[in-house]
Protein backbone atom coordinates (compact mmCIF):
# COMPACT_ATOMS: atom_id res chain seq x y z
CA UNK A 1 0.00 0.00 0.00
CA UNK A 2 1.53 3.22 -1.31
CA UNK A 3 0.32 6.37 1.67
CA UNK A 4 0.94 9.68 0.56
CA UNK A 5 1.78 12.06 3.84
CA UNK A 6 1.54 15.37 3.60
CA UNK A 7 1.65 18.02 6.41
CA UNK A 8 1.50 21.39 7.63
CA UNK A 9 -0.14 22.98 5.06
CA UNK A 10 -1.06 25.90 6.48
CA UNK A 11 -3.31 27.31 4.06
CA UNK A 12 -4.20 31.43 4.28
CA UNK A 13 -6.55 33.15 1.06
CA UNK A 14 -4.57 33.42 -1.65
CA UNK A 15 -1.48 35.21 -1.75
CA UNK A 16 -1.01 35.85 2.04
CA UNK A 17 2.27 34.77 3.31
CA UNK A 18 3.08 33.13 6.64
CA UNK A 19 6.49 33.39 7.94
CA UNK A 20 7.50 34.63 4.55
CA UNK A 21 6.34 31.43 2.64
CA UNK A 22 3.36 31.39 0.13
CA UNK A 23 1.70 28.29 1.68
CA UNK A 24 -1.02 28.13 -1.36
CA UNK A 25 2.16 28.16 -3.89
CA UNK A 26 3.74 25.53 -1.59
CA UNK A 27 1.09 22.96 -1.49
CA UNK A 28 0.06 23.62 -5.40
CA UNK A 29 3.57 22.33 -6.22
CA UNK A 30 3.52 19.75 -3.98
CA UNK A 31 0.42 18.73 -4.93
CA UNK A 32 1.22 18.57 -8.71
CA UNK A 33 4.42 17.01 -8.21
CA UNK A 34 2.49 14.02 -6.50
CA UNK A 35 0.08 13.62 -9.29
CA UNK A 36 2.94 13.31 -11.91
CA UNK A 37 4.63 10.78 -10.01
CA UNK A 38 2.12 9.07 -7.03
CA UNK A 39 -0.96 8.68 -8.73
CA UNK A 40 -1.05 5.47 -8.10
CA UNK A 41 -0.98 6.26 -4.35
CA UNK A 42 -3.85 4.26 -3.03
CA UNK A 43 -4.73 7.29 0.18
CA UNK A 44 -3.62 10.66 0.62
CA UNK A 45 -3.29 12.03 4.48
CA UNK A 46 -2.66 15.67 5.54
CA UNK A 47 -2.16 15.18 9.31
CA UNK A 48 -3.19 18.61 10.12
CA UNK A 49 -2.45 22.37 10.48
CA UNK A 50 -4.53 22.49 7.14
CA UNK A 51 -4.73 25.90 7.41
CA UNK A 52 -3.47 28.48 9.39
CA UNK A 53 -6.57 30.39 10.61
CA UNK A 54 -8.99 27.81 10.19
CA UNK A 55 -10.58 30.35 7.94
CA UNK A 56 -13.42 29.58 5.77
CA UNK A 57 -11.80 31.25 2.65
CA UNK A 58 -8.60 28.40 2.99
CA UNK A 59 -10.76 25.58 3.21
CA UNK A 60 -12.48 26.71 -0.27
CA UNK A 61 -8.65 26.91 -1.10
CA UNK A 62 -7.92 23.94 0.14
CA UNK A 63 -10.75 22.36 -1.78
CA UNK A 64 -9.96 23.41 -4.72
CA UNK A 65 -6.58 22.32 -4.24
CA UNK A 66 -7.05 18.44 -3.93
CA UNK A 67 -9.58 18.52 -6.57
CA UNK A 68 -7.82 16.90 -8.73
CA UNK A 69 -6.33 14.44 -6.27
CA UNK A 70 -6.64 10.44 -8.27
CA UNK A 71 -6.87 9.09 -4.61
CA UNK A 72 -9.08 9.06 -1.35
CA UNK A 73 -7.50 11.69 1.21
CA UNK A 74 -8.13 11.94 4.78
CA UNK A 75 -7.39 15.22 6.36
CA UNK A 76 -6.92 15.67 10.13
CA UNK A 77 -6.94 19.04 12.14
CA UNK A 78 -4.72 20.70 13.96
CA UNK A 79 -4.46 23.49 16.25
CA UNK A 80 -4.74 25.90 13.94
CA UNK A 81 -7.66 24.67 12.06
CA UNK A 82 -11.36 25.00 12.99
CA UNK A 83 -13.23 22.43 13.12
CA UNK A 84 -16.71 23.98 12.00
CA UNK A 85 -15.10 25.30 9.71
CA UNK A 86 -13.73 22.60 8.43
CA UNK A 87 -17.35 20.68 8.83
CA UNK A 88 -18.94 23.86 6.91
CA UNK A 89 -16.35 23.00 4.02
CA UNK A 90 -16.42 19.34 3.93
CA UNK A 91 -19.99 18.78 4.79
CA UNK A 92 -19.44 14.79 3.15
CA UNK A 93 -16.43 13.73 4.98
CA UNK A 94 -15.89 11.38 7.86
CA UNK A 95 -16.45 11.96 11.31
CA UNK A 96 -17.12 10.05 14.65
CA UNK A 97 -20.68 9.99 16.15
CA UNK A 98 -19.64 13.33 18.33
CA UNK A 99 -18.19 14.90 15.86
CA UNK A 100 -14.90 14.75 15.79
CA UNK A 101 -12.65 14.24 12.70
CA UNK A 102 -11.84 10.83 13.07
CA UNK A 103 -11.88 7.77 11.48
CA UNK A 104 -10.54 4.69 10.06
CA UNK A 105 -9.48 2.86 7.28
CA UNK A 106 -8.95 -1.54 6.98
CA UNK A 107 -6.52 -2.55 4.62
CA UNK A 108 -4.74 -5.85 3.58
CA UNK A 109 -2.14 -4.22 5.94
CA UNK A 110 -4.27 -3.85 9.02
CA UNK A 111 -6.54 -0.95 10.49
CA UNK A 112 -5.51 2.76 9.83
CA UNK A 113 -6.59 5.41 12.65
CA UNK A 114 -6.81 8.48 11.87
CA UNK A 115 -7.03 10.71 15.02
CA UNK A 116 -8.32 14.30 16.22
CA UNK A 117 -6.19 15.95 18.65
CA UNK A 118 -7.54 19.19 17.84
CA UNK A 119 -8.89 21.24 21.09
CA UNK A 120 -10.53 25.07 20.48
CA UNK A 121 -8.13 27.26 22.26
CA UNK A 122 -4.99 25.42 22.99
CA UNK A 123 -2.46 25.10 20.84
CA UNK A 124 -1.27 21.81 22.33
CA UNK A 125 -3.42 18.43 21.46
CA UNK A 126 -6.00 16.96 23.61
CA UNK A 127 -7.66 13.41 23.91
CA UNK A 128 -11.00 13.54 25.91
CA UNK A 129 -13.02 10.87 27.02
CA UNK A 130 -15.15 10.85 24.45
CA UNK A 131 -12.44 10.62 21.90
CA UNK A 132 -10.99 7.84 23.71
CA UNK A 133 -13.99 5.70 23.57
CA UNK A 134 -13.97 5.43 19.91
CA UNK A 135 -10.80 5.18 19.90
CA UNK A 136 -11.10 1.93 22.36
CA UNK A 137 -13.89 0.85 20.04
CA UNK A 138 -11.90 1.23 16.70
CA UNK A 139 -8.68 -0.77 18.45
CA UNK A 140 -11.21 -3.57 19.54
CA UNK A 141 -12.30 -4.26 16.08
CA UNK A 142 -9.10 -3.78 14.67
CA UNK A 143 -8.34 -7.83 14.39
CA UNK A 144 -5.08 -9.11 14.84
CA UNK A 145 -2.80 -7.20 12.70
CA UNK A 146 -0.75 -3.88 14.06
CA UNK A 147 -2.83 -0.75 14.07
CA UNK A 148 -1.25 2.01 11.98
CA UNK A 149 -1.92 5.45 13.83
CA UNK A 150 -1.71 9.09 12.12
CA UNK A 151 -2.17 12.48 14.07
CA UNK A 152 -2.16 15.74 14.41
CA UNK A 153 0.08 16.35 17.68
CA UNK A 154 2.62 14.09 18.97
CA UNK A 155 1.43 11.69 21.63
CA UNK A 156 5.19 11.18 23.03
CA UNK A 157 7.73 13.96 23.99
CA UNK A 158 9.87 14.64 21.25
CA UNK A 159 12.37 16.17 23.39
CA UNK A 160 12.27 19.54 21.26
CA UNK A 161 12.17 22.69 23.34
CA UNK A 162 9.85 25.09 21.51
CA UNK A 163 7.17 21.81 22.04
CA UNK A 164 7.51 21.59 25.55
CA UNK A 165 4.47 23.40 26.73
CA UNK A 166 2.63 22.72 23.29
CA UNK A 167 2.69 18.79 22.74
CA UNK A 168 -0.24 16.55 23.83
CA UNK A 169 -1.87 17.48 26.78
CA UNK A 170 -2.66 14.39 28.73
CA UNK A 171 -0.12 13.19 30.34
CA UNK A 172 0.64 10.28 28.31
CA UNK A 173 -2.88 8.50 28.50
CA UNK A 174 -2.85 7.96 24.98
CA UNK A 175 -0.02 6.23 24.56
CA UNK A 176 -0.60 3.79 27.15
CA UNK A 177 -3.74 3.00 25.82
CA UNK A 178 -2.18 2.52 22.37
CA UNK A 179 0.79 0.50 24.10
CA UNK A 180 -2.14 -1.87 25.75
CA UNK A 181 -3.42 -3.20 22.17
CA UNK A 182 -1.98 -6.20 22.20
CA UNK A 183 -1.81 -6.98 18.22
CA UNK A 184 0.69 -3.81 18.88
CA UNK A 185 1.17 -0.39 17.34
CA UNK A 186 3.33 -0.20 13.95
CA UNK A 187 3.64 3.46 13.61
CA UNK A 188 2.70 6.86 14.49
CA UNK A 189 3.26 9.21 12.01
CA UNK A 190 2.47 12.91 12.73
CA UNK A 191 2.72 16.83 11.97
CA UNK A 192 3.06 19.98 14.25
CA UNK A 193 7.01 20.00 14.72
CA UNK A 194 7.36 21.14 11.24
CA UNK A 195 10.49 18.99 11.28
CA UNK A 196 12.00 15.62 10.21
CA UNK A 197 11.70 13.10 13.34
CA UNK A 198 11.76 9.46 13.37
CA UNK A 199 12.14 7.76 16.84
CA UNK A 200 10.85 4.84 19.30
CA UNK A 201 8.83 5.39 22.29
CA UNK A 202 9.44 4.55 25.99
CA UNK A 203 6.83 2.08 25.21
CA UNK A 204 8.87 0.53 22.48
CA UNK A 205 6.06 2.20 19.50
CA UNK A 206 8.03 3.58 16.52
CA UNK A 207 7.27 7.08 15.83
CA UNK A 208 8.12 10.22 12.94
CA UNK A 209 6.85 13.11 11.66
CA UNK A 210 7.17 14.73 8.23
CA UNK A 211 8.24 17.97 7.56
CA UNK A 212 6.29 21.03 6.89
CA UNK A 213 4.73 21.36 3.36
CA UNK A 214 4.83 25.21 4.06
CA UNK A 215 7.43 26.94 6.52
CA UNK A 216 9.26 25.00 8.71
CA UNK A 217 11.97 25.23 11.40
CA UNK A 218 15.70 25.41 11.26
CA UNK A 219 16.56 22.55 13.73
CA UNK A 220 17.84 23.51 17.14
CA UNK A 221 16.17 21.18 19.28
CA UNK A 222 17.61 23.30 22.69
CA UNK A 223 16.09 26.46 21.90
CA UNK A 224 12.78 27.66 22.94
CA UNK A 225 12.22 30.29 20.13
CA UNK A 226 13.77 28.69 16.91
CA UNK A 227 14.25 30.18 13.55
CA UNK A 228 11.61 29.74 10.69
CA UNK A 229 13.01 29.40 7.29
CA UNK A 230 11.97 29.08 3.74
CA UNK A 231 12.47 25.28 1.96
CA UNK A 232 11.19 23.15 -1.07
CA UNK A 233 7.39 21.73 -1.10
CA UNK A 234 7.34 18.27 0.20
CA UNK A 235 5.59 15.26 1.37
CA UNK A 236 6.26 11.38 2.17
CA UNK A 237 6.04 8.12 0.44
CA UNK A 238 4.81 5.93 3.62
CA UNK A 239 5.01 2.12 2.37
CA UNK A 240 3.40 -0.52 3.59
CA UNK A 241 2.80 -4.47 3.30
CA UNK A 242 3.93 -7.18 4.37
CA UNK A 243 7.36 -6.07 4.91
CA UNK A 244 6.77 -3.47 7.39
CA UNK A 245 6.31 0.44 7.11
CA UNK A 246 9.13 2.42 5.76
CA UNK A 247 8.71 6.15 5.08
CA UNK A 248 10.47 8.70 2.19
CA UNK A 249 10.73 12.26 2.21
CA UNK A 250 9.95 13.95 -1.07
CA UNK A 251 11.07 17.48 -2.09
CA UNK A 252 9.57 19.57 -5.27
CA UNK A 253 12.38 21.67 -7.03
CA UNK A 254 15.57 19.41 -6.27
CA UNK A 255 18.69 20.37 -8.78
CA UNK A 256 20.04 17.28 -10.30
CA UNK A 257 23.94 17.10 -9.60
CA UNK A 258 24.48 14.11 -11.78
CA UNK A 259 23.20 10.01 -11.82
CA UNK A 260 24.09 6.96 -10.31
CA UNK A 261 25.31 4.41 -12.29
CA UNK A 262 23.56 1.24 -11.11
CA UNK A 263 25.29 -1.06 -8.78
CA UNK A 264 25.62 -4.71 -9.60
CA UNK A 265 26.78 -5.28 -5.79
CA UNK A 266 27.32 -7.65 -3.53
Amino acid sequence: MKIIQLTDTHLMPSGVLVQGVDPERQLRAAVADIIDKHADADLGVITGDLCNNGDSEAYALLKDILAPVPFEMRLMLGNHDGRPEFVAAFADYPRDGNGFIQSFLDTDCGRLLFLDSHERGFIGGAYCDKRMAWLDAALAGAGDAPVTVFIHHPPMDCGIAHFDRIGMHDDGRLMRRLAAHAPGVRHIAFGHIHMPLAGTSAEGIAFSSGQACAHRFITDISKPDPLWTRGNPCYRVIMLDERGLRAYGAEVGEVASGRAAPCAGP
